[in-house]
């Protein structure tokens, strides 16, 4: 693997870090917030609490928008300007956050702020997939999902340090504030790197500027011509002129893929566990400290997994990490399940949630990213990638915003306890076993332009 593209891709990658640190950090701050500001009660006669909305969900309606309409700067600015106006959002976001003086700014920050995380996941597994080739394709775009990972670890160990060292009134607002910093950086790195020459091609730029991206991505200017014509010809293999768009018909099934495998993603329960991780460990039994630090090795297991997973995507390809993924996740949720019913002692409890955060970052984890920036052609990648990421945040968006209604352990439905919420989320893994079983294809070493020619064929002889 070239070390040039390897730190371009880790440098587009770390969008993903401030994803995993945006949406996780939250947490932290749930309980705080919900006994300063009061925020802990029903919306008139709905089912809804104003803190489901306004303080734990308002960043993932964010983040459906950005992942929505994503894909239309990222093909018409392009996915490096993309990239850097998500790390603006991202500083906006945390420095608007800290110093919010009530729920409403705070809401408006935290929705920038999910608008930067949507984005980047339209943007980042674009660029990264687009600079790769088939062979290391599946290492280099999961690495985005290594990146939140590693936000998500270090937001947990983040907020355990900082509500050691601030008193709980304050401790709140440092936790979301710290990200302004790594969120500079990212938005400083990122104008070294240069611009996709997929893109730079599709956009009819010069050859002469698509020779230069190319050369800055380490190929050495005597093999840049013929790397240029490879793409075209590609290109021209694989793009038609027509005015067709997404939703014309042509590309139902790769669209329907990325529909399910984000559909399932979230129905696995991965953003309601994460989001909610010290209110979960306690109502186990664990007190509030020992909650927060407990969460610190839900980020270690997924950190030491993702490697795991980002080691095997193109070796063993993405569907038989799926079936790994899948068949851990029916046992861990349902057992977790069963723990909460019986009673079980809360370290049993905690080991089942760690066997559940392996099955993930094996498989959904290390797959989802990398899954939909390829199964889309050329013309449409950017506006398929925000399809299926879009799809994904919208049940983020639904589950989070949800989650206290049956969660809370004052008004909650399942307040005295919640294993009913752990059996539905397994009975939805063995759904997705199904689906990996009969419908998923492998995509594993085929080049972009050939997994449009081969989805395309297949809708095709659908007809």
């Amino acid at each position: 693997m070239d070390k040039r593209i390897f730190r371009i891709s880790l440098t587009a990658a770390l969008a993903g870090f401030l994803f995993g640190f945006d949406t996780v950090v939250i947490s932290g701050a749930n309980q705080p917030i919900k006994e300063i500001w009061d925020t802990n009660w029903f919306l008139g006669d709905s089912i809804f609490t104003f803190h489901g909305i306004f303080i734990m969900s308002m960043a993932l309606w964010g983040t459906v928008l950005g992942s929505l309409f994503g894909g239309i700067p990222t093909d018409r600015l392009g996915r490096k300007k993309t990239l850097f106006w998500i790390g603006v959002l991202y500083f906006a976001s945390a420095v608007g956050s800290a110093l919010a003086p009530e729920p409403y700014s705070f809401s408006l920050f935290r929705f920038i702020g999910g608008v930067g995380v949507g984005a980047s996941s339209v943007a980042a597994p674009v660029y990264i997939s687009e600079i790769s080739t088939a062979q290391t394709r599946g290492r280099l775009t999961a690495m985005y999902q290594f990146n939140i990972v590693f936000g998500i670890l270090i937001a947990f160990i983040s907020n355990y340090l900082i509500g050691i060292i601030f008193d709980e009134s304050i401790a709140w607002r440092w936790m979301l504030g710290i990200e302004g910093l790594p969120a500079l950086i990212y938005t400083i790195m990122v104008f070294k790197i240069p611009n996709s020459p997929r893109w730079l091609l599709m956009k009819n730029h010069a050859d002469a500027i698509v020779i230069e991206s190319i050369t800055l991505l380490g190929i050495a200017k005597d093999k840049a011509s013929v790397h240029l014509e490879q793409i075209k010809v590609a290109l021209l293999d694989t793009t038609e002129k027509t005015k067709d768009n997404l939703f014309s018909g042509k590309y139902n099934k790769p669209l329907v893929l990325a529909f399910l495998i984000a559909f399932f993603n979230q129905l696995s329960g991965i953003n309601f566990v994460l989001y909610y991780a010290p209110e979960i460990l306690e109502r186990a039994g664990l007190a509030s400290g020992e909650s927060l630090f407990s969460s610190i090795s839900i980020g270690v297991i997924n950190l030491i997994f993702t490697f795991v997973g980002i080691s095997l995507i193109d070796k063993l390809g993405r569907k038989q990490l799926m079936y790994i993924g899948s068949i851990g996740y029916i046992v861990s949720l349902a057992m977790v399940g069963w723990c909460f019913y019986s009673g079980a002692n809360s370290v049993l409890l905690l080991s089942f949630i760690l066997i559940f955060i392996a099955s993930h970052a094996i498989g959904q984890g290390a797959v989802i990213w990398v899954f939909i920036s390829e199964i889309f052609p050329n013309k449409v990648r950017s506006y398929g990638q925000s399809w299926g990421t879009g799809t994904h945040w919208v049940f983020a968006a639904l589950i989070t915003l949800l989650t206290p209604t049956f969660l809370d352990a004052e008004i909650g439905v399942f307040k005295d306890n919640p294993w009913p919420i752990f059996i539905f989320f397994a009975v939805m893994m063995v759904l997705q076993l199904l689906w990996v079983i009969f419908m998923m294809p492998e995509t594993k070493g085929i080049s972009l332009e050939e997994l449009g020619k081969l989805l395309s064929r297949k809708q095709e002889d659908s007809k």
